[in-house]
């Protein structure tokens, strides 16, 4: 007597198993790519760090002051070019809660300045960029 061959294809716990797989895979890209408010505070942060330091530099090579201040949804630079440096934030929530002028320059040392920045999804976080006058702007968590 002769064996039945065995059947071909997938039993139905190999196809669950390999759904799994992918939804669980699926799951975690999705996370992975979520930009969350705190990261956009961040990048914030570091955007408006060195666009201090590029206006510090334009200020010292030019000898014009560099004043820095917030105004409406944005920022502005006044002492260089029109164009040369953004004037808007990257993210619609981003707000100044230390509304304060910033004098970048043209001198080597400048005054002890800081701003600190907030998130409108974040009320209870923010951020502080500040210099001793000497060293480049530093980030720091805002008590």
């Amino acid at each position: 007597m002769r064996r039945a061959a065995p059947a071909g294809g997938f039993t139905i716990i190999e196809l669950l198993v390999v759904v799994a797989i992918i939804a669980f895979a699926t799951a975690g890209v999705a996370f992975a790519l979520r930009d969350t408010a705190a990261a956009q505070l961040d990048r914030e942060a570091r955007r408006l760090s060195a666009l201090f330091e590029s206006a510090r530099a334009q200020s010292r090579a030019s000898g014009i002051p560099v004043v820095w201040h917030p105004v409406g949804t944005g920022f502005r630079f006044e002492g260089v070019p029109p164009g040369a440096l953004p004037e808007h934030w990257l993210h619609d929530g981003t707000v100044v809660r230390a509304a304060t002028r910033v004098v970048l320059g043209p001198e080597p040392i400048i005054p002890p300045q800081e701003v600190v920045l907030g998130s409108a999804a974040l009320p209870d976080r923010s951020l502080r960029i500040a210099t001793d006058g000497l060293r480049p702007f530093a980030i720091a968590e805002s008590p």
